[in-house]
């Protein structure tokens, strides 16, 4: 048996107040968010939420939410071509253009107009260039597709090496809603299987591991070509009956259902990206739909241990519109 530690209880509960604060800031970043209803909802005093939330995080209330404004217009601006930057402004909480066009460039380096003409290409090669680890893995919350350059005939080349080997295949199906248990990690995607180790220990005992009806899976809500490696957030998830009471670091929350975008792929430790990529950037432009708002997520489907070459077997869920 394993003894209990008060102390980490206790930690794992702030933690989990912090991560429910967090997805309440993504659900509502369209609006004016009150430190009151942020306190409200993480249970903590208004006095010492500010202290704890940037304890818990590294960043400021605020400097959290601004960031979070400027790198979810920052995919809007590419994902939806026909809107207006102020459309995109005013739809992620800022009060104007004014004000939307100094936050960009403050981020960002350069004006809304200059990313979406290009500019969002050189941030990523810029990124790249710096050589972060795992800033190229797993998805985001918000799309963000790749402009071809020069190289364009020996990258489709590649794409299409990729689509072979990887025996990937897309289908558009109606999806319904999951529940899932929860354990957040804050770092560079590769590194989720810590996240995992932790929510399997907690389910393990419980009896909530009945494979193959259990499934489990991952939520990416950042952009790792936007969002610094060290902040990206990721969920580790298996899927549980609706009455499963958590507690601690392990959260519980509903996947929305609906229609998705369905890509089946056999990739190696190094492919997910690549993944994402044929469906994104290959498959999607041309499907007549276009990304929805709702969250997307990759389905493990096998222990890579047992695949002949060691490969995950995936599907990539992206919530989809007609366009």
């Amino acid at each position: 048996m394993i003894p209990y530690d008060r102390s980490e209880a206790l930690r794992a509960e702030y933690r989990s107040r912090i991560n429910r604060v967090i997805d309440y800031i993504d659900r509502n970043i369209g609006r004016e968010l009150r430190l009151e209803e942020l306190a409200r909802t993480a249970n903590f005093s208004r006095y010492h939420f500010h202290r704890i939330f940037g304890a818990l995080t590294g960043e400021t209330l605020n400097a959290f939410i601004q960031r979070r404004r400027a790198e979810l217009a920052a995919g809007a601006l590419i994902v939806h071509p026909k809107s207006t930057i102020t459309e995109i402004a005013l739809e992620y909480g800022y009060s104007g253009s004014d004000v939307f066009a100094r936050a960009f460039k403050e981020r960002f380096g350069m004006s809304a107009s200059e990313w979406r003409a290009g500019g969002s290409e050189a941030w990523r090669k810029n990124r790249q260039a710096k050589g972060k680890p795992g800033q190229t893995e797993g998805k985001i919350g918000q799309e963000f597709s790749t402009v071809l350059d020069d190289d364009e005939g020996d990258r489709i080349s590649s794409r299409r090496s990729f689509m072979d080997k990887s025996k990937f295949k897309v289908e558009v199906r109606e999806v319904p809603a999951l529940t899932v248990a929860y354990v957040r990690h804050v770092g560079p995607f590769p590194e989720m299987k810590r996240a995992y180790d932790k929510l399997m220990q907690w389910a393990g005992p419980r009896g909530l591991l009945r494979f193959p009806e259990t499934k489990v899976l991952g939520i990416y809500h950042d952009n790792p070509e936007i969002t610094e490696t060290d902040k990206l957030r990721s969920d580790a998830c298996i899927t549980v009956p609706p009455e499963t009471k958590v507690e601690g670091e392990v959260g519980k929350m509903t996947v929305p259902g609906g229609l998705f975008a369905v890509a089946y792929a056999e990739v190696g430790v190094n492919e997910f990206g690549e993944a994402w990529n044929a469906l994104m950037r290959d498959w999607l432009p041309g499907s007549g739909y276009q990304p929805d708002d709702r969250m997307c997520y990759e389905l493990c489907l096998n222990d890579p241990k047992d695949h002949p070459e060691g490969k995950f077997i995936i599907e990539i869920h992206e919530p989809i519109r007609p366009l």
